[in-house]
């Protein structure tokens, strides 16, 4: 099984890349996020996920350790295919997912082609254990985080990524106490960044 590789990208599509190395050229799908990261030309160490089914053998890049083994993860779900966990972390970071799955939250995850509500509910089911048993230190979900949540999700709603939707509320003023002021308020304070 292929679970590294790093060569010269020869080619990028809007959801794959062919990566050169050693003269075999290797056809790799990667989400959005990473892609946007990528330019044709250059050098690039990928982490792999070698996904073989029945006649498919499909390789699946990652830009580090931490975005494979989520991956991985996910797709021992029942219902989550590569697309869907290649797609969720293309819209959130590892932190994100792994905080959403903690809160027992499932709007973020929602928000992937393919993954619906019952889905969702099924990640985190299965997932919470295990991310909790093998947290690692760079994961803090604080209770100021966990206590934020409908705040999180009418922010989200409103098209704002779990980091700068949680940012902006972390960073408001302790004294706005009433839930509908702190979105007001973090809707402010994330329209001055645009």
């Amino acid at each position: 099984m292929i679970a590294y590789l790093k060569g010269k990208i020869l080619l990028k599509t809007n959801n794959y890349l062919i990566l050169k190395v050693d003269n075999i050229g290797y056809q790799i799908f990667i989400g959005e996020s990473f892609n946007s990261e990528l330019k044709v030309g250059l050098e690039r160490e990928i982490y792999i996920s070698h996904q073989v089914r029945a006649e498919l053998s499909d390789l699946y890049g990652f830009r580090n350790l931490a975005e494979l083994e989520l991956f991985d993860l996910l797709l021992s779900v029942s219902g989550v295919g590569p697309k869907s966990a290649l797609g969720m972390l293309s819209i959130a970071s590892v932190s994100d997912v792994k905080e959403a799955i903690l809160r027992s939250d499932p709007n973020l995850l929602t928000k992937v082609s393919g993954i619906g509500k019952k889905t969702a509910e099924r990640i985190i089911l299965d997932l919470k254990t295990k991310i909790l048993k093998y947290a690692d230190n760079s994961l803090d979900v604080s209770e100021t985080s966990a206590s934020l949540g409908d705040e999180l999700d009418a922010l989200m709603s409103l098209g704002y990524n779990l980091t700068d939707a949680r940012q902006a509320l972390l960073d408001l003023d302790s004294e706005l106490i009433e839930s509908t002021d702190r979105v007001k308020a973090a809707l402010r304070k994330l329209s001055q960044k645009l």
